[in-house]
């Protein structure tokens, strides 16, 4: 059974994860690459704190695209912008820590 070092549960029961999804300031917006195509990008949250990958999972899943986790922030094909934010919510974030621009 591993134990948590940051609150000394068990992991089953963990909830650091849960209360970091809280305080992350998180930034969604869309920029143009090459070619015309849009991407939107969502910053400001904490590798460390949160399983990134895993998050970029459930995103891509949830918007039907294809995407990345670079440099500490996502990349999602398409401009997901409203679809992003209410899954953000859904997996428990704060919608008042949540920026779009």
């Amino acid at each position: 059974m591993k134990i948590c070092e940051v609150c000394g549960l068990p992991k089953e029961l963990c909830v650091c994860e849960e209360i970091a999804r809280e305080i992350q300031r998180v930034k969604v917006y869309t920029v143009r690459r090459r070619f015309g195509k849009i991407m939107t990008i969502i910053e400001g949250i904490n590798e460390q704190e949160i399983d990134i990958k895993e998050l970029t999972k459930t995103l891509k899943a949830k918007c039907a695209c294809g995407g990345t986790a670079k440099k500490g922030r996502i990349e999602l094909q398409g401009d997901h912008k409203k679809k992003v934010k209410k899954v953000l919510v859904e997996l428990g974030f704060s919608p008042d820590t949540i920026e779009i621009r």
